[in-house]
């Protein structure tokens, strides 16, 4: 039988990150997601779809850094259909 991994070795990997990194992982993945589906639009509509989706997520969104990625978001050009 192997012996299992120590409890303070699991500690020590997870005090390598820094904090709240999961929860920036999670901004960053709706940021990405929306950017993809709303490009062009009005920025309201732009920052309702991204604190939506962050509070699918179970992200309290940050008002001034959704209103920053929604005006970034709005004023690219919208991705042109395949085909």
């Amino acid at each position: 039988m192997n012996p299992l991994a120590s409890i303070s070795g699991l500690a020590t990997e997870a005090s390598r990150r820094p904090i709240g990194w999961q929860v920036q992982l999670r901004v960053d993945y709706v940021v990405n997601r929306v950017m993809q589906t709303h490009r062009g639009q009005s920025e309201d509509t732009v920052k309702q779809a991204i604190q939506d989706q962050l509070k699918i997520y179970g992200v309290v969104p940050n008002k001034r850094q959704v209103s920053q990625y929604a005006s970034a978001i709005s004023s690219l050009p919208p991705i042109p259909p395949a085909g």
